[in-house]
């Protein structure tokens, strides 16, 4: 099932707001490429701490302007 801001998984919600958001983006993405969502979240997470630990402070402020992620967004379908 696809996320968003809103509506997300339990193991999101204590997450830094942005962090969420790319995780959120990310699990998307890989449910769009047929993964379950037992493995899409952990990958998602994972690479969501990495992205934010790594991502400058240009790349977060872009990332964060940008619209938030849809349950009806297209992930290259």
């Amino acid at each position: 099932m696809p996320w968003n801001m809103k509506d997300y998984p339990e193991s999101l919600k204590n997450f830094d707001p942005l962090v969420k958001k790319k995780a959120i983006d990310i699990a998307n993405a890989l449910l769009a490429q047929g993964y379950s969502d037992q493995k899409a979240i952990p990958i998602a997470t994972e690479q969501a701490k990495k992205w934010h630990e790594h991502a400058s402070k240009e790349e977060k402020s872009e990332f964060r302007d940008a619209p938030d992620p849809q349950k009806s967004d297209r992930h290259g379908t």
